[in-house]
């Protein structure tokens, strides 16, 4: 009987343990409950807290949307007001034209008006190259230059010396940079080699 009372003893021990396993088991899940139970604001303060970091993120949009949106108008305007300031140079050009053309249309018959007219053209020119340097727009140099792709666009080719081969003999409208960069290539005629 003592083996049966020892294991009586051990079975009972098992379930007294896992009874107690039982309970605190409970125990724990009644006091999570209760928690939940008296602090209620935790949960919300969870969906609160998302709530708020989603307005945010919104608001952070908005604000990056809004910059975007004020850079271009800024953007915009400057390109205006850049703009604005080379029409005025080249309207005081073509006022001028204005001017020499009224004039020498009361005189056509009179040849020092022509030449008056002639010197006047001459002096808008110099006004309109001055013009466009302030904005950085440059000719290019071009006679007797050695014949550049980059800057020039060949549109024939002439027989010269050896000593002339690839330079340019002839500019047929003048090229211009704004800058560093290429506004309007030269078109120049180049000298080639003489053939034997």
């Amino acid at each position: 009987m003592a083996k049966k009372d020892k294991k009586n003893e051990k079975d009972k021990k098992n379930l007294d343990t896992q009874k107690t396993k039982v309970d605190q088991d409970e125990m724990i899940n009644e006091n999570t409950i209760n928690n939940e139970k008296e602090n209620p604001n935790d949960e919300k303060s969870n969906e609160e807290k998302l709530a708020e970091a989603q307005e945010q993120v919104l608001r952070t949009l908005a604000d990056s949307e809004n910059l975007r949106r004020r850079l271009e108008r800024e953007k915009e305007d400057l390109g205006n007001y850049i703009i604005s300031n080379f029409a005025k140079e080249i309207l005081s050009v073509v006022d001028n034209l204005q001017r020499a053309i009224k004039s020498i249309e009361d005189k056509k018959e009179d040849e020092k008006a022509l030449s008056t007219f002639a010197e006047g053209i001459e002096l808008i020119e110099k006004q309109l190259i001055s013009s466009l340097e302030k904005f950085k727009i440059n000719k290019i140099n071009t006679i007797n230059e050695p014949f550049n792709p980059n800057l020039h666009q060949a549109m024939f080719e002439v027989e010269g010396k050896d000593s002339e081969s690839g330079n340019i003999s002839e500019v047929i409208q003048d090229g211009y940079t704004i800058g560093d960069r290429l506004l309007r290539p030269a078109m120049v005629g180049v000298y080639k080699s003489k053939k034997s």
